[in-house]
């Protein structure tokens, strides 16, 4: 049985979100997915340790990484500034991804538009 690409579903998710895009980062190669050309999720990893990282509301970071860091990271320079980094290797929790993402949306869109999610 082929293994699911999990970019693909990452992918799937932030583009459902009002006016995102999806555009490299700077010289990269890599994904990012963005409202109004701000960054809400970037796509990280090669084909052995998928990840994104987004921003999450204040304490998640800590709570996540420190209650399954197999899972969660703080990724580099913008861990500091408090977003999470989710592997998406083996047993992925969509609904808990999609969740973030959309924390990490809301935090990122201008208020129309993060209303229109309810």
């Amino acid at each position: 049985m082929p293994r699911r690409d999990p970019f693909k579903q990452l992918r799937a998710l932030c583009l459902a979100f009002p006016e995102a895009e999806e555009k490299v980062f700077g010289g990269h190669t890599t994904p990012t997915y963005r409202v109004r050309d701000k960054m809400f999720v970037m796509q990280s990893g090669d084909g052995a340790q998928p990840a994104f990282w987004c921003k999450a509301p204040p304490g998640a970071q800590r709570i996540l990484v420190g209650s399954n860091p197999d899972r969660f990271f703080a990724p580099p320079y913008v861990g500091p500034k408090g977003w999470i980094g989710m592997y998406l290797d083996g047993t992925v929790d969509w609904d808990l991804a999609a969740d973030l993402i959309a924390d990490s949306y809301r935090m990122t869109a201008p208020k129309r538009l993060a209303a229109q999610l309810g």
